[in-house]
C-alpha cells in the first residue's frame, strides 16, 4: 500500500481539469436545505466562466432552488490509476434571458456536452429550458497522488 500526497493544483492544470471533463455535480442552498444535481457544462478558460443547459418543471424542487440568482458549488473529479483530481468552484449562477443571447453564449452552449437521450415524466412544452452562466468566486484544484511505498 502506498502512501499519498496531497497537492494543489496551478490555474493552468486546474482550467485543464475543467476544460477536459464537462460533468461535475451542481451544488445549491436555500436556507438550510441543500440540493445536489448531476450536471453538464461548457468551460471558457479566458474568462472563467461555466455555461448550463438546466431543464426543470415550474413546480419541481430544481426550479425552486434556482429562483433569483442562486451561490451555488459545483465539484468536477477525475481519477486514473495512481492519481485523483478534483475542483471546486463556487460562485453565482446566472439565468440568461434567450432575447440576451450573444454568438458568444451559442458558442459556449455548443461546447456543453448533453445527454445522448433525455427522459422527462412531462411532454417537452411543460419543461422550463434555461441557459445559465456561472460567475465563480473561487475555483481551487487539488491533486492526490497515490506513491509507491518500496515494498512490492
Amino acid at each position: 500500500m502506498g502512501l499519498e500526497q496531497e497537492t494543489e493544483m496551478t490555474r493552468e492544470e486546474t482550467d485543464a481539469l475543467l476544460g477536459r471533463n464537462e460533468t461535475g455535480v451542481l451544488a445549491l442552498a436555500r436556507d438550510d436545505d441543500p440540493y445536489a444535481i448531476p450536471i453538464s457544462y461548457g468551460y471558457d478558460a479566458d474568462a472563467r466562466r461555466f455555461y448550463m443547459r438546466l431543464v426543470s418543471t415550474p413546480e419541481s424542487e430544481k426550479s425552486r432552488f434556482l429562483s433569483g440568482t442562486p451561490d451555488v458549488r459545483l465539484v468536477v473529479y477525475e481519477e486514473d490509476a495512481q492519481t485523483y483530481r478534483s475542483a471546486v468552484v463556487t460562485g453565482t449562477l446566472e439565468p440568461i434571458a434567450r432575447d440576451e443571447l450573444t454568438p458568444e453564449h451559442v458558442e459556449q452552449y455548443g461546447e456543453t456536452k448533453r445527454p445522448l437521450f433525455e427522459i422527462w415524466g412531462q411532454s417537452r412544452k411543460d419543461l422550463d429550458i434555461q441557459l445559465y452562466v456561472l460567475r465563480p468566486t473561487t475555483i481551487s484544484g487539488r491533486r492526490t497522488e497515490l506513491q509507491p511505498d518500496g515494498d512490492d
